[in-house]
């Protein structure tokens, strides 16, 4: 893709960036319902766009669907579902490894013993009991309950969206492919996708291939020579640096740590003399206030994912606006790590281009009349998700910064929540008449959506567009 293709956001002071980050979750822009913003599809100023369920969670967000099925419009009359195409996120899981929990729990017996809790510190003990139980019980990084739901429910609605397909497919005997990062959540999602599937029509089973896993597919951010190189490049740094120096990230940690321990123990941690280490892989440190509030702010976003296997309420120990501020910290750091990020670069998301390059073999192979797979379902991570987000300029994924121009809620409007939940998704469900025109439309977290800018429709304002126009708009994105 033309790094060109993005557009670059409208510069905006450091004040407004404090000043919204400081707010928080009242006042992150109001937005219009899904099937409101489904009618505003056109690129443009998405601001007045952005939905704000699931922001202060940033991508730790629970999966919903953005739309309402009942309101997905009708192929033209005669044409019929040939293919359905997908990659999704895998869904909603436990932390990933053994650390935050862990280091808080190293902190609040330190604190136990000390008399350093105030009333809703000695609170938080017994939920990090209870979260350490759960993730013992079940595998850190671990697909949670609520997670294989999420995926078993896409699966459903997607054999009810297209039933006519998995019919023809059963009669035709076309297969249904199975691919995987080979990471355990990605495994484990597209286990409970198979299962969704054949709870919503069990004679698929017979067409159902076994998984396989394919890393340089869903797993390229580990692969990427390019990529690599700016993870670890000065560029990166120097902004990660700037987000965490930010003084509402102070201000914010010792409010969220001040109604947790007492004044002197508080002043034990400003002092330096903790310095605790994970006690999973060893390599995470707790030194300081901002350490404390972040890591609990870890906690507080994980835990609506894993609501089925744990009663844990974390939102005593953060307030809106302290979760709001620590959202807005994670979606920066997402935003330049692997979302549109610089302006002038396409390096955190070209790599996305091996999914746009599967995708349309595969339509072009229908479109020509080859048999190929009734379905392929792909399952990732949100570092597939976001990047290829950003290559398909889907909305939310369109504006990249200047340099020296930091990522702020009002003039951006990438929100993880929205870009890449848990479970997160992109599909094209994939018409044909029988004249052998190919036609697709685009489902991005199962909302109708427009291909990018210089993407024409079949007719204007449609979200259906011949499989021969894609080939050609979306040349420079495979």
């Amino acid at each position: 893709m033309s790094h060109h293709r993005l557009r670059t956001r409208t510069r905006t002071g450091a004040g407004a960036l404090v000043a919204l980050a400081v707010v928080g979750a009242a006042l992150l822009p109001t937005t219009a319902s899904a099937s409101e913003a489904a009618r505003h599809h056109h690129h443009g100023d998405q601001l007045a766009d952005v939905r704000t369920i699931g922001n202060l969670y940033g991508t730790k967000a629970v999966y919903e669907p953005f739309q309402d099925e009942d309101d997905y419009h009708n192929p033209p009359s005669g044409f019929e579902p040939v293919l359905l195409e997908h990659v999704s996120r895998h869904g909603s899981r436990l932390l990933s490894s053994k650390k935050y929990d862990d280091l808080l729990w190293q902190l609040w017996q330190i604190a136990h013993t000390s008399a350093g809790l105030t009333p809703l510190g000695e609170q938080l003990g017994a939920d990090l009991q209870e979260i350490i139980a759960v993730h013992e019980q079940l595998g850190y990084g671990s697909l949670s309950t609520r997670g294989a739901a999420e995926q078993q429910g896409i699966a459903e609605r997607a054999v009810e969206r297209m039933e006519s397909l998995f019919d023809d497919a059963e009669d035709d005997d076309r297969p249904i492919r199975i691919v995987s990062s080979g990471v355990d959540r990605a495994v484990e999602s597209a286990d409970n996708f198979v299962i969704g599937l054949e709870e919503a029509d069990d004679d698929l089973a017979e067409l159902i291939q076994p998984q396989v896993a394919d890393l340089d597919l869903l797993y390229f951010h580990d692969t990427d020579p390019a990529y690599l190189a700016y993870e670890e490049s000065a560029q990166l740094a120097a902004v990660h640096d700037e987000l965490e120096q930010l003084p509402v990230i102070a201000s914010t940690a010792r409010d969220v740590v001040s109604r947790l321990f007492t004044a002197d123990f508080i002043a034990r941690i400003d002092a330096g003399e903790f310095d605790l280490v994970d006690s999973g892989k060893g390599k995470t440190h707790l030194r300081t206030v901002v350490d404390v509030a972040s890591y609990l702010s870890e906690l507080y976003v994980i835990a609506p994912g894993m609501d089925q296997d744990a009663a844990i309420d974390m939102t005593p120990y953060l307030t809106d606006e302290d979760a709001a501020t620590f959202a807005y910290l994670s979606d920066a750091a997402d935003f330049y790590d692997k979302g549109p990020a610089f302006a002038g670069s396409d390096v955190t998301y070209r790599m996305a281009h091996v999914l746009v390059d599967a995708f349309l073999d595969h339509v072009e192979a229908v479109a020509a009349g080859q048999e190929t797979a009734a379905a392929d379902f792909r399952f990732a991570h949100a570092e597939e998700m976001i990047p290829l987000a950003a290559l398909l300029e889907l909305p939310g994924s369109t504006v990249q910064q200047p340099a020296g121009e930091l990522f702020d809620y009002a003039g951006n409007p990438w929100r993880g929540a929205q870009v890449a939940p848990m479970a997160a998704n992109l599909q094209w469900d994939v018409f044909q008449n029988s004249h052998g025109r190919t036609i697709v439309r685009m489902l991005y977290n199962e909302q109708e959506t427009a291909f990018p800018e210089g993407c024409t429709p079949i007719s204007s304002g449609s979200y259906f567009y011949s499989a021969s126009e894609l080939t050609r708009c979306l040349a420079d994105k495979r």
